[in-house]
């Protein structure tokens, strides 16, 4: 079949503007394709809940691919067992309750069964500030931008994004939650950053803390621990799965009732 160059282009361009046409208004922003952000976008699609994921990097996984100082391996505990085996992910018993996962196995699993749930998951996304309302006071959305904008130093204004939850599963600095709590005081949110390792400890913290922050506003995965000023675990994941499918559940008891 013959076809031409600007077939191709309107083929991209007309398919993705359906796309963002219906991304502008959607049930659940999740910050972040690591692993919390990935198994929420997954759990919070088969609640029926619609979800899209940005990620500034042009890749799955967060901190997954790096393993344990790039040793191929990460860890995640007996409590987690139970999503990894939803996710087909290959485990191996190591301990009476810590298996063992290579890292591209897990990355892969996670991104496949996200996609796979329905999930729209749009990568060389950064949120770099948020929508609220005041009355009441409550977050409805994000601005986003191309990161190659920002990284090119550029003055370009963002697309804006409504949605009834944002997630913050941006890792170690908790990004959107900080963006937040600097720019709307009113929400009385204090960031208080991770602490030095203490993985045990961490691992049942993080879950246990998962969850609103704000009207609208949730924290997931490691942001959860800069918010609340909790221990860093290391290259153990489990409590990024629990705490992923933990945010999804309340999110969705939050909206749906």
């Amino acid at each position: 079949m013959a076809y031409t160059e600007k077939n191709i282009t309107r083929i991209i361009v007309r398919e993705a503007a359906r796309d963002w046409d219906e991304i502008a208004e959607t049930d659940v922003v999740v910050v972040g394709a690591g692993p919390a952000g990935l198994t929420a976008a997954y759990y919070l699609r088969n609640s029926g809940l619609d979800v899209v994921v940005f990620e500034r990097r042009l890749s799955f996984g967060g901190g997954i691919g790096g393993g344990g100082m790039l040793f191929h391996k990460i860890v995640i505990e007996e409590e987690a067992r139970e999503i990894a085996e939803e996710f087909e992910m290959k485990i191996k018993e190591i301990d009476s309750n810590l298996y063992a996962v290579d890292t591209s196995d897990f990355l892969a699993k996670l991104s496949y069964h996200a996609v796979e749930s329905g999930a729209k998951i749009l990568l060389g996304v950064t949120v770099d500030d948020v929508i609220f309302r005041p009355d009441p006071l409550r977050i409805t959305g994000v601005l986003i931008q191309w990161s190659a904008v920002q990284i090119s130093g550029l003055h370009v204004d963002p697309l804006m994004v409504e949605s009834k939850a944002v997630v913050d599963a941006t890792g170690h600095d908790a990004e959107v939650i900080s963006v937040a709590s600097r720019k709307i005081p009113e929400l009385d949110i204090v960031v208080y950053g991770e602490k030095s390792a203490y993985s045990e400890v961490s691992e049942k913290l993080v879950v246990e803390k998962t969850g609103k922050v704000a009207e609208g506003l949730y924290a997931a995965g490691m942001a959860v621990s800069a918010v609340h000023g909790l221990p860093r675990m290391g290259p153990i994941f489990g409590g990024m799965l629990l705490s992923g499918k933990k945010v999804a559940e309340q999110i969705s008891q939050d909206i749906k009732g």
